[in-house]
């Protein structure tokens, strides 16, 4: 006895392309192209915020790895200074000692720029592997700079915070590459 046939069901478009209609003459909204990373990052800063309470240090920087994502993603999209203001929106969220994330997002499109400079060919292992690099850096380092504001040695209990955040990556990017496909929808006529 066969089974029986469900009704067709009408799907949701898979693609992003695919919810604006394909026109002659189409050109990515200028502000949306060039603001949304940067309200992409701001809003992940946001997420200090969220009602997640734990004893110890668990939630990722979501922040600095949609940062990282985006710079990783598209190198020339986000300029050289943009760790500064990024940086300082995050410290006035994050709870760190201002002037922080400041020092270490600038620190942090040095290191990358200086990594794109030496590797024009990248993978995603590679990309991977310098994100980890970079976000157990950003951790520990920040971990010190609030041990050192509060008086405070430097916490050992920042590694399962740091294996979240190194298993998030590919989630983040993927989720910023989302975001890049709808960066550049065609919604202005040229």
């Amino acid at each position: 006895m066969p089974f029986p046939r469900l009704p067709e069901l009408p799907s949701l478009p898979m693609r992003p392309e695919d919810l604006v209609p394909q026109r002659i003459n189409r050109a990515p909204s200028p502000l949306l192209a060039s603001g949304l990373p940067w309200l992409s990052v701001m809003l992940a800063s946001l997420a200090a915020f969220s009602p997640v309470i734990a004893s110890a240090p668990v939630v990722p920087p979501l922040a600095f790895m949609v940062f990282l994502a985006w710079r990783m993603l598209r190198p020339s999209l986000l300029p050289l200074w943009a760790g500064l203001p990024l940086g300082a929106f995050d410290d006035l969220f994050s709870g760190q000692p201002f002037g922080s994330g400041i020092v270490l997002w600038s620190a942090a499109m040095l290191v990358m720029d200086t990594i794109d400079n030496r590797l024009l060919w990248r993978s995603f292992v590679q990309d991977w592997a310098v994100a980890g690099l970079l976000m157990s850096a950003y951790l520990v380092l920040s971990a010190g700079i609030a041990g050192l504001a509060a008086a405070y040695p430097l916490p050992l209990v920042i590694g399962p915070q740091v294996l979240v955040t190194l298993a998030l990556y590919p989630l983040v990017t993927r989720f910023v590459a989302l975001l890049d496909r709808i960066r550049l929808l065609p919604l202005r006529s040229v």
